[in-house]
């Protein structure tokens, strides 16, 4: 019988292992935000349908078309997510992912941390809301990652660039900026179901 290595240093148990403990020490809980966050946020105005109208975005979401992010708010106070997408066109395939979302106490409201897989926290700001909660900015302190997202699958061209604006007064690199293809029928009124 050979003597066999049942799970050499380089096997995947292992890199994964390492990778989990390295996004434990790094996201396991949100720290107080670098970026400035809005004041107040009403989170039962802030739930249901945003369209994604431009962003800088995460690996899976580069090639996003009709991008649409839903959010629920559930009795225990953390907020069901689901975000879904076409990957690649408007008639690719539909993706979905469904983080769940905390609130950190003491901020209003404005500061999230995103849960994808337990237990890192994404750090989920936002920056930016307007009066009626049609047009909203999500930024992060690191200036990685944002989104510009409306209650519309398009906003007037003045609105998308003092968006713009904005995240460039943050710090962002706007170039990075990404528009999202929206294409929805002329009754597109929500999302929802999508």
């Amino acid at each position: 019988m050979r003597n066999r290595v049942a799970n050499p240093p380089w096997s995947p148990l292992y890199m994964a292992l390492g990778v989990a403990a390295v996004l434990m020490m790094h996201g396991c809980a949100v720290s107080p935000p670098t970026i400035k966050p809005v004041k107040q946020v009403d989170l039962q105005r802030f739930m249901g349908d945003w369209y994604v109208i431009g962003n800088i975005p995460t690996r899976p979401e580069r090639n996003a078309f009709n991008a649409v992010e839903s959010y629920s708010l559930k009795p225990d106070g953390t907020i069901d997510t689901r975000f879904r997408y076409r990957d690649g066109g408007f008639d690719g395939p539909l993706k979905t992912m469904n983080p769940t979302g905390t609130v950190v106490p003491g901020t209003s409201n404005a500061v999230w941390g995103m849960q994808f897989i337990w237990p890192v926290k994404a750090e989920y700001v936002i920056v930016d809301i307007d009066r009626d909660y049609q047009l909203t900015i999500i930024g992060r302190s690191d200036r990685d990652y944002a989104w510009i997202m409306a209650r519309t699958p398009s906003v007037p061209e003045p609105v998308y660039q003092a968006a713009v604006t904005q995240l460039k007064t943050l710090g962002y690199a706007v170039d990075k900026l990404r528009r999202v293809p929206q294409q929805w029928p002329e009754d597109a009124g929500t999302a929802a179901g999508r």
